[in-house]
């Protein structure tokens, strides 16, 4: 309806998700940033704001220019989210229950859906404007909700640290006082040369991290965000039945979030991580296998989405959280929201040169972005295995 609106062309339509996509993809890395550098909450609230009050402005666009530069804007702050609530919210968390709880949170993704959906079907009979301009309301009053929310101890530990530091107190003395442990000479430093100029344990595991997370991302995008299309024009599925089975598979998967977040508290976290990389391609392979027994397929397809979603978000965001030290969370876990964001467009490319190449083919395209990109997530193998119910300092500092 927007396209109709403005008269954009198809042309301009493809350049609006791929100018989001890429903004998408730095903007996180800029709010990791400030994160460390001005406070969790702060940006916790601002991401959210700005993408309210463009979400809201996008009712009010007129042509192809404003209409990428307010969705930009909107999409880039409102996807940084997620690596300001995992750096808040694991950091606020007593060490037992850290990765359940947060699976809880991360749970709120198909919520999140939900709402949205709703919204959408309330206020499309009234123009696309309203649909805009109602969506930007939940987004303030999680602002508003948040206004009550404190930075973390530990984060606060670590500012009295740098002011310290800079003030030229020796260090022997602040290691006596310090309330939560940290790494007083990297503390020193500017994040990111903490994080890409030290060689260690932090470079070392950002790496292994971001490799898993790219194959994740990647063949992720096929069964999650083309899947209607792609069942709809090359096996026949009608659109109506894609639907109601997404909307099954996301009702009920927001309840794998929490088992994900249970089963690690129990097993560890890295070892969720491998289970759901091993049975990402088996169950994909199974899937297009039986692709025209749609009852078979269907269950199938159940499982992929738990696999890819519930029982790997609700471990693997908490992983990175515990990965990284207090110094530097902030900005790791905005990078890595950036690389995540990286490695959805990389899969998107991916797709859509496979649908060009191959467009008689719809079983290679799968088998290959589906099966044999997602064997990749095994690399989940080569993490670092952290114990849970250790504090954040036990891990590093």
């Amino acid at each position: 309806m927007v396209s109709n609106a403005l008269h954009l062309t198809n042309v301009q339509v493809g350049e609006t998700g791929t100018i989001i996509s890429l903004v998408a993809i730095f903007v996180p890395i800029a709010v990791g940033y400030w994160m460390d550098s001005r406070g969790r909450k702060i940006m916790w609230m601002t991401v959210l704001l700005i993408s309210a009050v463009f979400t809201g402005l996008t009712a009010l666009v007129t042509n192809f220019v404003e209409l990428v530069a307010f969705r930009a804007i909107a999409a880039s702050f409102g996807l940084s989210e997620l690596g300001v609530s995992i750096t808040i919210v694991n950091e606020s968390i007593g060490p037992k229950s850290r990765g359940w709880l947060y699976s809880w949170v991360q749970g709120g993704w198909p919520i999140g859906v939900f709402l949205a959906s709703g919204i959408y079907l309330l206020t499309i009979h009234f123009g696309w404007e309203t649909v805009f301009a109602v969506g930007a309301i939940p987004l303030i009053a999680v602002v508003v909700g948040r206004y009550w929310i404190k930075d973390p101890e530990r984060y606060e530990n670590l500012k009295k640290i740098k002011n310290l530091l800079k003030k030229g107190v020796p260090k022997s003395q602040i290691e006596g006082i310090e309330e939560f442990q940290a790494d007083l000479k990297e503390s020193e430093k500017m994040t990111f040369k903490q994080i890409f100029s030290t060689k260690g344990y932090v470079r070392t595991q950002l790496i292994k991290v971001m490799v898993t997370w790219f194959f994740y991302a990647s063949s992720w995008m096929l069964p999650n965000v083309f899947i209607s299309a792609y069942l709809v024009e090359f096996y026949g599925w009608t659109p109506t039945y894609v639907a109601t089975l997404l909307v099954i598979s996301g009702g009920i998967g927001f309840f794998f979030y929490p088992l994900g977040g249970f089963l690690g508290e129990k097993i560890g976290r890295k070892n969720i991580l491998v289970a759901s990389a091993i049975f990402t391609p088996l169950l994909a392979l199974l899937f297009i296998i039986n692709v025209h027994y749609i009852l078979v397929a269907s269950i199938l397809y159940f499982f992929i989405y738990q696999v890819t979603n519930g029982t790997w978000s609700g471990v693997g965001y908490a992983y990175w959280a515990e990965s990284f030290p207090t110094r530097v969370r902030g900005t790791v876990m905005g990078f890595l929201n950036g690389w995540f964001n990286f490695s959805n467009f990389v899969g998107s490319l991916m797709y859509t040169g496979l649908i060009v190449l191959f467009i008689h083919s719809p079983f290679f395209i799968w088998l290959v972005l589906a099966v044999i990109v997602s064997i990749g997530q095994m690399s989940a193998i080569a993490l670092r295995k952290i114990n849970p119910g250790q504090t954040l300092e036990d891990i590093s500092t």
